[in-house]
């Protein structure tokens, strides 16, 4: 370390210190920074224990998360969300525990914090407190709690889930509960999804009919059919995305007449679902509006109607013109 940078990093001045911090990435060894950021969380400036939380988003050790995990109830609120922002870019597996041993935290954000860092470890231990989580006052902790077990797939989890899902008092946790239903086709499932279709959250009935689409639950196809009637233009087109997915056939002549729907994106997801449908009688609707002045509506409407047909070239040129 050259003696300028030493002495910067002992200045006075806290942006002088927090300036050459950011400099000691590039002018020391990586454990040497490692050490160095870490010893940081304890500067007497937030504003130097925040761009040590900050910079340790690129460093994974113990002594790291051991660090992060203790910013997490640091004085300054910008401190503890800039060190929740590098934990959760923490992602092994091994120091799982100490996030664990954690969790008995009454800080709702810190507890949120540490299950959403949990989340992409996918380890069993994080079960139980999950569980447990989901009973909790704070709805970040419910939220990220459902999103643990939703990537672990529990079926112990499951009926609680489902209920969540459907009566969960904010809307955040229904649409997270919703999506962590997407590996199961019990029947406690399927009538969630369905009722979740009537919530009062635009976003959660996008999501209900997103995951129906994921399952190929081709049963809920008629409970699709009435999602494009939606007012929003979001669950509409996710609802006939999903139609195609489920190959639910008796939707063709309800999403023929979307094909001339002013919303570019809706147009382009229609054609896709009329593909994987395969139905002629889509064809006039398609060739139609093979000249779509989007692109991207263009490409899908010709690769459409060459699925359909079961060739290669279509009216007004090649598929991807």
């Amino acid at each position: 370390m050259s003696q300028s940078l030493k002495e910067r990093l002992t200045s006075t001045d806290e942006t002088v210190r927090r300036i050459a911090l950011i400099e000691s990435a590039d002018a020391l060894d990586f454990d040497d920074v490692e050490t160095l950021l870490v010893h940081a969380l304890d500067d007497i400036s937030p504003e130097v224990r925040g761009e040590a939380a900050r910079l340790l988003e690129s460093y994974e050790s113990e002594v790291v998360m051991r660090g992060l995990l203790n910013a997490l109830s640091d004085d300054s609120p910008i401190v503890r969300h800039l060190a929740a922002e590098s934990l959760i870019t923490q992602k092994n597996p091994l120091l799982g525990h100490l996030i664990i041993e954690s969790l008995d935290v009454e800080d709702s954000f810190s507890k949120a914090t540490l299950f959403r860092s949990l989340r992409e470890l996918r380890l069993s231990e994080a079960e139980a407190p999950a569980i447990s989580a989901l009973s909790d006052p704070a709805f970040e902790v419910r939220r990220e709690a459902v999103s643990v077990l939703g990537w672990l797939r529990s079926s112990k989890a499951l009926p609680l889930l489902t209920r969540l899902a459907i009566y969960d008092p904010d809307s955040s946790v229904r649409r997270v509960a919703i999506g962590s239903l997407g590996f199961s086709q019990s029947s406690e499932v399927q009538s969630a999804l369905v009722q979740a279709l009537n919530d009062i959250d635009w976003q959660v009935r996008e999501e209900a009919v997103t995951v129906i689409g994921k399952l190929g639950t081709k049963e809920l196809g008629n409970a699709l059919l009435s999602a494009l009637d939606d007012k929003y233009w979001q669950v509409v087109q996710r609802a006939a995305r999903s139609l195609g997915k489920v190959r639910f056939i008796d939707g063709v002549d309800k999403l023929i007449p979307l094909l001339e729907s002013p919303i570019s994106n809706l147009r382009k997801e229609v054609a896709l679902a009329l593909a994987e449908l395969g139905s002629r009688i889509a064809l006039p609707a398609l060739e139609a509006i093979m000249d779509d002045p989007d692109p991207d509506v263009r490409k899908s409407v010709r690769l459409a109607y060459a699925t359909i047909l079961g060739q290669s070239e279509v009216p007004g040129g090649s598929l991807a013109s």
